[in-house]
Order: C-alpha cells, then sequence, then structure tokens
C-alpha cells in the first residue's frame, strides 16, 4: 500500500514544474549564508569538547568549573531556540538573522579575549543565547522561501548542517588547538560571522517586520520559560555527577524549572499572543516528527559525547587525535546527503526512517563488542552505519515535521522542532551519564569479587607484574597492586560503555518498529508554502 500510494502521489511532484523560477538567485544565495550562519551556530557547542583540558589550563579553571565552557553555552541557547520565532515575527527574518550571526561573531571575540572563567562563562552564554536564534530561522526559512519541489534538495543540505556541525566540531577544535591555541576556537568564527551579517543585512527580503506584537509581547511567559528550560538543562547536565537531588543546586534549580514549567504552560495557553505557540503538536505530523527529532537528539549528540569520552578515558587520545578519529562520521554525512535527497523524492519518508533507524542500530549493535584496544579501524565501520542513518533519517523527519505545515505557523513550530533535538540531546547525555556511572560501579563490583586472592588467574598476574616492577624494590608489591586496580577500573568502564551502545541499539530498533503506527505524511499542496 506504501508503495500504491508513493506511485499515486509521484504526479503531485511533477505538476508544478515552473516553479523554480519564482526563488531567484538572490534569495538563494541569501538563504545559503543565513545556513552557514547556523553551521556556525551549531558548530560551537561541539567544538570545545575535545579541547577543554586546554581551556582550563589557559584560564587556570578547576575541573568542577571548565565543564561551564559548555553548559552555559547550551542553557542559553536552548532559551533563544523557542523564543526566536515570536523575536523573528516582529523584527522579521533579515532583522532577527541580523542580530543573531553580528552578536554572536562579537560575542566569540570576547570569549578569545576571557582572561578567567568567570568571564568565559558569560561570553558563552550569551554567545549560545544571540547565536541560537540562527538555527530555528533558517528551518523556517527552508519552508517558507522555497517551494514544495524544491524540498527534496534544500532538506537534505539543512539535514546535513544540523547534524555534521555537532559530529565534526570535536575535529575541528582538536586541529586548531593543536595547530594554533585553544583561542582559535572561537577567533575562526570572526571573518566567517561578519560576512554572514553583512551578505544578510543587503540581500535577505523574505517577509517584513511586525512591531505591533511588541505591544502584546508576553514577558511573564519569557521569564518562565527561561527559569523552566534553563533550569531543566542545568538540572540534566550537573545532575549525573552530582548525585541528582543529593546535591544543593540541583535540588533548587529542579524546584525553580518545575514552577518554571507549570507558569510556562499556563502562559502558552491563556496568554493572548504566548511567548511559543504549542498549537502546532495538534498537527500529528509535526508531533511525529517532533518526537523523532527527540531521539535523533539523544543518538546524536550522546555519540559525539561516547566516541571522545572513550578515546581519551581508554586509549589516552590528544585532542587532536580524537577529532581525526571523530572525522569518519563527519565525511559519511557528506557523502550521504546527496543521496538522502535523492532517496527523499523516491521513497516513502517512513521506509526512509526505517533504514535510517537500523543503519543506526547496527553501528551502535557492532559498537557494544567494545574492547579495551578499540582503535581507529575498529571504530571505522560504526562510524560510517552512524553517518549514514543519521543523514537518511533528519531528512524525513524534517519534512514529516515541517512540510505541512500553514505559513504562518511555521516560524514558531521551527524553534519548537529544534527544541526537541536540543532537549533530547540534554536528556540523552544525561542518561548516558547516569547508566555510565551505575554500570562502572556494578561491574568494578563484580570483577572485583573474580580478582582476589583465592583466584590463582589474579594471584599468578599480580606475581608477575611484581617482578617486572623489581627495579623499585619494596615498592614492587603495591606498584603491582596498583597497575592491577587500574586494569580492573579500565575493564569495568570499557563494559559500562559496552551496556550504553547496547542500550542505544535499543532504542533506535523501538523506533523501528514504531514506524508502522505513523500516518504517511500528506503531499505538500501544489501551491507553494506549505498549507493555507
Amino acid at each position: 500500500m506504501a508503495a500504491s500510494a508513493a506511485i499515486s502521489s509521484a504526479p503531485k511532484t511533477v505538476m508544478p514544474a515552473t516553479k523554480p523560477a519564482q526563488v531567484s538567485r538572490r534569495r538563494t544565495f541569501a538563504f545559503f549564508c543565513m545556513v552557514f550562519g547556523m553551521f556556525m551556530a551549531i558548530l560551537d557547542i561541539q567544538i570545545v569538547s575535545a579541547s577543554l583540558a586546554e581551556i582550563q589550563a589557559g584560564l587556570s579553571a578547576s575541573s568542577d568549573e571548565i565543564s561551564w565552557v559548555q553548559t552555559s553555552y547550551l542553557i542559553a541557547e536552548v532559551i533563544m531556540i523557542p523564543l526566536s520565532g515570536t523575536l523573528s515575527r516582529v523584527l522579521s527574518t533579515r532583522w532577527m538573522f541580523v542580530i543573531s550571526a553580528g552578536g554572536f561573531t562579537f560575542m566569540s571575540f570576547l570569549c578569545a579575549t576571557a582572561s578567567n572563567i568567570d568571564q568565559m562563562i558569560v561570553y558563552r552564554a550569551l554567545q549560545g543565547f544571540i547565536g541560537g536564534g540562527m538555527i530555528p530561522t533558517v528551518f523556517a526559512s527552508a519552508f517558507t522561501v522555497f517551494p514544495p519541489e524544491k524540498r527534496p534538495v534544500i532538506s537534505p543540505i539543512i539535514g546535513l548542517v544540523a547534524t555534521l556541525a555537532p559530529t565534526i566540531g570535536p575535529t575541528l577544535g582538536g586541529y586548531l588547538t593543536d595547530l594554533f591555541s585553544w583561542h582559535w576556537l572561537f577567533l575562526v568564527n570572526i571573518v566567517p560571522g561578519i560576512f554572514v551579517t553583512i551578505s544578510t543585512y543587503l540581500l535577505v527580503d523574505f517577509d517584513e517586520p511586525n512591531f505591533s506584537l511588541f505591544k502584546s509581547f508576553d514577558w511573564a511567559g519569557l521569564g518562565f520559560m527561561a527559569a523552566f528550560l534553563g533550569s531543566l538543562e542545568y538540572v540534566l547536565e550537573e545532575g549525573p555527577n552530582n548525585e541528582w537531588f543529593q546535591d544543593e543546586a540541583v535540588l533548587i534549580l529542579a524546584i525553580v524549572g518545575t514552577i518554571g514549567a507549570i507558569g510556562f504552560f499556563y502562559r502558552a495557553f491563556t496568554a493572548k499572543q504566548p511567548i511559543v505557540d504549542l498549537r502546532a503538536f495538534a498537527d500529528r505530523n509535526f508531533l511525529a516528527g517532533s518526537s523523532f527529532s527527540f531521539v535523533m537528539g539523544i543518538g546524536l549528540y550522546g555519540l559525539t559525547y561516547l566516541y571522545p569520552v572513550y578515546l581519551g578515558r581508554v586509549r589516552g587520545y590528544s585532542s587532536l587525535q580524537i577529532g581525526e578519529t571523530m572525522f569518519v562520521s563527519g565525511a559519511t554525512m557528506f557523502f550521504m546527503a546527496p543521496v538522502a535527497g535523492f532517496l527523499s523524492r523516491k521513497m516513502d519518508p517512513r521506509i526512509m526512517m526505517g533504514i535510517g533507524f537500523t543503519a543506526f542500530a547496527f553501528g551502535t549493535w557492532m559498537m557494544s563488542g567494545l574492547t579495551k584496544d578499540w582503535d581507529f579501524w575498529e571504530l571505522f565501520v560504526p562510524q560510517i552505519f552512524r553517518g549514514v542513518g543519521l543523514m537518511i533519517c533528519m531528512v524525513p523527519i524534517n519534512n514529516i515535521a515541517l512540510g505541512t505545515l500553514p505559513p504562518e505557523r511555521i516560524k514558531n513550530a521551527s524553534g519548537l522542532y529544534n527544541l526537541t533535538r536540543n532537549l533530547g540531546g540534554a536528556v540523552g547525555l544525561a542518561l548516558i551519564n547516569t547508566i555510565l556511572n551505575n554500570r562502572l560501579d556494578l561491574h568494578l563490583q563484580r570483577l572485583h569479587e573474580s580478582v582476589n586472592w583465592s583466584r590463582s588467574t589474579a594471584v599468578e598476574t599480580l606475581n608477575s607484574m611484581t617482578m617486572k616492577f623489581q627495579s623499585l624494590g619494596t615498592d614492587a608489591g603495591t606498584a603491582a597492586i596498583k597497575n592491577l586496580s587500574n586494569m580492573v577500573r579500565r575493564e569495568a568502564m570499557v563494559m559500562s560503555f559496552s551496556d550504553v551502545f547496547l542500550l542505544l541499539t535499543v532504542l533506535f530498533l523501538g523506533l523501528v518498529f514504531a514506524l508502522p503506527f505513523i500516518k504517511k505524511p500528506r503531499a505538500a499542496p501544489a501551491g507553494g508554502g506549505g498549507g493555507h
């Protein structure tokens, strides 16, 4: 039936053959300048991840403080993403993007000049907040500026940027830090940022501002949303490492977040002009696409986190080596983008997502056989499956979520859609960290039961190690025990990584089995913007 439905809908994509002429070269070039701005904003989430040690040393920060270089950016960006829909209607796409790109560029410069950790955290938060407006604005523009028959070309480009940027972040960050210094993680944004700001100002003319909306702007809703999303992001980021609610700050912000959530949802349904229009979720396609986007966020950000942590803690890789290893997924996505675009024209999006989820699950299943000796080549094939899976999934998910909404609802819906991916990443990282810690404790306990004086293998291993450390004299036995303890901890760590990869496999296979329950998306109306 799916095949016959696809065949019957084929003429709809052929009929408006004259439409492409409506999109001028100027508009197309302006849109791609915006896409490049979005690439920088998403890239900056992960560009520091492989170089935190160098930033920590440069700013004389503690290990607890340095994680805020990433956390502050994420919290601020998560608040701006849903807010951007309202702001772009008030200011227009042009001015919204100019302010976002210009502010992001200026904050990048300030980050590079930061002389202590407090300055860096403030500048990173402002960089994430201002720059976050670029991401949903690009998604919204793609579905309002281009007619439906152009989407098989545009959607893969958007999907490629949204998935490729965080994937190559550690790679690019590792190279810049190794070749120059950590300051270049931020200085690299300045010239492209100026170009994007100026070109957007000169070329973008997609819509007009509506300043009258400021009169009914829901300031209370904004405050509640900031408290809700900011607290949620903090609790998810810091909770796993601080025993969750046993930590006072996590507990207080969990309470603040709960109050913020109640206030936010109340205002969303009662305010005359709510800060975020949640009615988009009444559209079944948008709800399905956003749900899949949430889970894709777990896979996208979760694996971008897991690979470097394994390579750093178990293999002892430098930031440059981690970056070079992680490059495989990024290269795969780049080459898969045109394939994904071609398939989106020919294939039922549910089948396409099924192939993508299966590829992703197969890659994580291969990783569940992880050992302490896995190197570039052992990680090579799983990373290819990851890249293929992400790219093939992202295009149909974008189209299902945003492809059939009316043009006037796209801006708000785009913010909500992008928020689901980021929240999926935040929830995923919290769950992954919690599972890693819990399984590490469990495996350590089990291994300690096996490595004791009653086990002949353990005693023989300890004796042979003591012989190796004979040059230390009376300290040989202590050194051997310490070495054996490190081996046990490393094995427990590898086993906990395997458990997480196995759980991710189950999660993505579950999505494959959920696909038959998704309604086939309606073909976008021939008239253009995706609805009436």
